[in-house]
């Protein structure tokens, strides 16, 4: 059964600004991670993760998800994507971008530097992914 959730309407070619948003907010993170604030760079990983995510389904069906929950991205993704685009492998690395969300930002973890090479990792794996979709 496919999930429902909440989302919004954008135009089609607001998928650009987004890839913009998710490009500034990984350099901010690049930064962040030279100058060792790691919990900083994670946040931003993180965030342009759910940017490139959110410019795929403004690309594939003019809609982002508009409710608190960022695993319902995961939803509107699977729900919009035509089947030869679906890629499982890449879902689950931005799965596990979104699981350390609220870790990193509420939980007073200090993040280290492995953890940020560990989100790194997942980040490139989902945004190779993206970028090859939103070019096709």
């Amino acid at each position: 059964m496919v999930r429902k959730v909440p989302f919004k309407k954008f135009e089609n070619v607001k998928y650009i600004d987004f890839i913009k948003v998710a490009e500034s907010f990984y350099n901010a993170a690049l930064l962040a991670d030279e100058n060792e604030y790691y919990n900083a760079a994670g946040v931003l990983i993180i965030h342009a993760a759910i940017a490139y995510a959110d410019s795929i389904t403004i690309k594939f069906s003019s809609q982002k998800v508009s409710g608190n929950s960022h695993y319902d991205i995961i939803a509107l993704l699977k729900n919009v994507l035509p089947p030869q685009y679906k890629n499982t492998s890449a879902l689950d690395h931005f799965k596990k971008l979104i699981d350390h969300k609220n870790l990193i930002s509420y939980s007073g973890e200090v993040y280290k530097k492995h953890d940020i090479e560990k989100l790194n990792k997942h980040f490139g794996r989902f945004m190779n992914w993206a970028i090859n979709l939103l070019n096709a």
